[in-house]
């Protein structure tokens, strides 16, 4: 047994209520649970409830064990001075509190659905992947959906949440997060780091002022990510268009005053990828798009899914429509940048941005937008997916997908069947 089943039983109050006391006897009423903590400290917050006709207000903290309390040393932790209620499967030993007197305990091993507990080890012990899948087509369409619908939730706000760092760092300003932001995603996971990188050190102010030049663009961003170079161990790269923007990027680079020698080929990742997913082609979109669009921002949130996804589609100049790498003419022409890879980039960039700006400017539209993106675009195709296809889900759009995707890794794959309303359907209701 894990403690989250024990926060399951005392958070929905599944257990016998009749005759509750504690275990020195006192007779107990639970006015208020409290709030499920996830950070440190006591297990439950702000509860309520009613020891020896004595009404109490505090922490509940929660363990398999009494004995947990000693072992834990909470006695001396001053986190746990307000704990007024000690829950436990089985009481072995006094909890005793800094001054020595023992804490309320209420013992629940007796008083619970053994089916319950029988269920819930079923769940955890199984070698599904996906624990409840023999169990799933029995569960309520209704639970399912509430907890995709969670799921997609948790999903975007924990991407929000990451996206906030880089704000703060920007010291609020949105243009440049964005552009900090786009650019990660234009790494397409291998190369993102390599990307945010080169972001913070080429400011969008910097580019701004080559916005008209195209080629003044792609001077600086190839330029300050060290690809403009010669590759090490190679042949000398003997090509005129390339030679030209080395020459532009040394005037530009003393012109703003850039660092030297920011960046080099070894930052880069080639091996293993796609000639179009190379860091030299998705450099040339990127500066096609900066080049056509005045401000990334009110492109992202001023525009309505078809709008976006059409000004997305931007392509990269006649050079890098035929070279995959400076110096070495492609065999057939560049892809330009497709349609899977600006569903990427709405995904990946747009959303989360979008949700970010609705919880920091509490206007919940921004986070509608959000979603209603995500029903625009169909669902990605990968095995994850392809799971629940099998168990009977249907998965049409990304604003399913991405659920999914969050559901399996979040909460399946570590076994946090009581944190999802499908495992606890599950759990409720044994066969």
């Amino acid at each position: 047994m894990k403690e989250d089943f024990l926060h399951f039983l005392w958070l929905f109050q599944y257990f016998d209520k009749k005759d509750l006391c504690t275990t020195q006897g006192e007779t107990l009423s639970v006015l208020q649970v409290g709030n499920h903590n996830a950070d440190a400290g006591a297990d439950f917050s702000l509860g309520k409830v009613k020891i020896g006709g004595v009404d109490w207000a505090g922490d509940i903290e929660i363990h398999l064990k009494s004995s947990d309390w000693n072992a834990h040393q909470h006695q001396h932790n001053p986190a746990y001075n307000n704990v007024i209620l000690h829950v436990v499967w089985q009481d072995d030993a006094p909890a005793l509190r800094a001054d020595n007197t023992p804490m309320p305990t209420l013992e629940l091993k007796d008083r619970t659905n053994p089916k319950w507990l029988d269920q819930y080890q079923v769940l955890l012990s199984n070698k599904d992947v996906i624990p409840c899948a023999r169990q799933f087509a029995s569960v309520k369409t209704i639970q399912k959906l509430a907890m995709l619908d969670k799921a997609l939730a948790k999903r975007l706000e924990d991407k929000a949440f990451l996206l906030r760092a880089l704000l703060v760092k920007n010291k609020q300003d949105w243009d440049e997060t964005t552009y900090q932001v786009l650019a990660k995603n234009f790494g397409f996971k291998v190369n993102s780091e390599p990307f945010l990188r080169l972001s913070q050190g080429l400011p969008l102010k910097v580019l701004r002022k080559s916005q008209d030049s195209i080629f003044q663009l792609e001077a600086l961003l190839l330029g300050q990510a060290g690809l403009l170079h010669d590759k090490p161990n190679a042949e000398k790269v003997e090509d005129e268009y390339i030679d030209r923007l080395r020459k532009e990027h040394h005037f530009l680079q003393r012109k703003h005053r850039l660092e030297d020698e920011q960046m080099s080929y070894e930052h880069w990742k080639f091996m293993r990828l796609r000639p179009t997913n190379f860091p030299t082609i998705r450099l040339a979109q990127f500066a096609s798009l900066i080049h056509q669009q005045q401000n990334l921002f009110s492109l992202f949130f001023n525009n309505d899914y078809k709008t976006l996804a059409k000004k997305l589609q931007v392509s990269q100049s006649a050079y890098w429509q035929q070279h995959y790498t400076p110096g070495k003419p492609a065999k057939k022409p560049v892809p330009l940048l497709g349609k899977d890879s600006i569903e990427n980039i709405v995904i990946n960039t747009v959303v989360p941005l979008l949700v970010l700006y609705a919880k920091e400017k509490k206007q919940d539209e921004y986070m509608e937008r959000a979603t209603g993106f995500l029903e625009y675009i169909k669902a990605e195709n990968n095995h994850i997916l392809r799971m629940w296809e099998d168990l009977g889900l249907k998965v049409k759009t990304a604003f399913d997908s991405q659920a999914l995707i969050e559901l399996y890794n979040n909460f399946c794959t570590p076994r946090k069947c009581l944190q999802c309303s499908i495992g606890i359907s599950i759990v409720k209701n044994p066969n």
